[in-house]
């Protein structure tokens, strides 16, 4: 998903395994009309090949799910921030779980926001946009 060919996008690596989720996360950034590039995996070992290899472009920001199947988000999480070639991406986890120990535990885990998925389309666009809104257009990314 790239828009308005003017700004340089910025590159924003998806980290889903519910392809539902990943299109309405994709709809509701193109709806937000901030530049973006999007890059989609499937669970934490792919988004670990895909950070590592060779001619990869390092994605301005990470959007994660905890509950994925192969490599779970936690286990990314402890994978990226002991990575000092990939500690400082940005990592927002965007999942459906309220747990206030997925909660610790992410913040624990060098997680850089915490956001539960809300279960109504309409809430889950609008708190997308409003990553995008916060993170993609006010924060300073490194």
């Amino acid at each position: 998903v790239t828009m308005n060919a003017d700004i340089e996008p910025i590159e924003v690596l998806l980290v889903e395994d519910n392809p539902g989720d990943v299109r309405l996360t994709i709809e509701a950034l193109r709806e937000a009309k901030i530049a973006i590039k999007m890059s989609t995996v499937n669970n934490g070992l792919e988004a670990l090949e895909f950070l590592r290899r060779e001619e990869a472009i390092q994605p301005d920001l990470i959007l994660l799910d905890l509950n994925m199947p192969k490599m779970n988000g936690r286990e990314f999480l402890r994978e990226i921030k002991w990575d000092a070639q990939l500690r400082a991406i940005p990592v927002i986890v965007l999942t459906t779980s309220n747990s206030e120990e997925d909660v610790y535990d992410s913040y624990n885990l060098h997680a850089n926001c915490f956001i539960s998925k809300p279960v109504d389309i309409d809430e889950f666009i609008e708190a997308v946009r409003a990553i995008g809104d916060f993170w993609l257009s006010l924060v300073k990314l490194p």
